[in-house]
């Protein structure tokens, strides 16, 4: 079990799944316990797994250079992303084989004891608390898009044949906009960041059951991915799982 200065306890899973020859996905936690990333790349298996790890790098590289700037932590999390759609691009033209890469990504970054998040793609951030399940990330898809106008319900998603089209991605020259978002935590919360390796093969109330009965952070992500593999897991797992303390003074929230 891993523990932050500020009395969070976190862990990190990443499963190849039943059916892949190659897990595409990458995740990243710190030492220090304030930078988590999920990426779930893209683009046949060299690709996939260069996108997702280039990001992760790239990203953890370039928060790590700068957390100490005088830059909103919003503002910081866009430009890393950035930062890291610019480094897939350059080794897209390096090696054409792989022009097709790209990646999703989540991170969740903890700085003057405030959580922000910033995302890419339909790799989710959720948080389970007393008052229900939130999933704080909307998914960049076509099918998450046309749900939102109001062209498709909720019910046909799940079944859509374009449900996994994302609308934006790491890796592309028109990638316009990151995602950024301020995160108010409770005590006692869990917090779970994961690619749709996951949530492809788990209902809502499964992922529910699984975070909520595990006592410690590494039972819940051995969990959800031993359930997701039992669904058939016809895609890579990745789960990031981190517990908020109980007692409110963990972090001062300066907000």
């Amino acid at each position: 079990m891993h523990h932050s200065l500020t009395g969070l306890t976190f862990a990190g899973l990443t499963d190849v799944g039943l059916h892949r020859s190659a897990n595409q996905d990458s995740y990243y936690i710190s030492p220090e316990g304030d930078l988590f990333i999920v990426a779930d790349g893209m683009g046949g298996h060299i690709g996939g797994q260069e996108a997702s790890r280039i990001s992760t790098e790239t990203i953890q590289r370039y928060l790590e250079a700068h957390k100490q700037s005088a830059a909103s932590s919003a503002d910081l999390l866009e430009k890393a992303v950035f930062a890291a759609n610019k480094a897939v691009l350059a080794d897209q033209r390096q090696h054409p084989e792989r022009s097709d890469m790209g990646t999703t990504v989540v991170v969740l970054m903890l700085r003057d004891g405030q959580f922000w998040c910033a995302h890419v793609g339909d790799s989710r951030l959720y948080i389970l608390r007393e008052s229900g399940f939130i999933q704080v990330t909307q998914d960049h898809t076509w099918v998450a898009q046309a749900i939102k106008s109001g062209d498709l319900s909720a019910e046909e998603l799940s079944t859509h044949p374009w449900r996994h089209v994302l609308s934006q991605c790491v890796g592309r020259e028109d990638l316009q906009r990151v995602e950024t978002q301020h995160i108010k935590t409770e005590p006692g919360d869990r917090l779970l960041l994961c690619s749709d390796g996951l949530t492809e093969e788990l209902s809502r109330d499964a992922i529910i059951t699984y975070l909520q009965s595990a006592v410690t952070c590494e039972g819940a992500a051995a969990s959800l991915i031993a359930a997701a593999k039992a669904q058939g897991g016809r895609d890579n797992i990745t789960v990031v799982t981190l517990a908020v303390p109980e007692f409110p003074t963990y972090i001062p929230d300066y907000s």
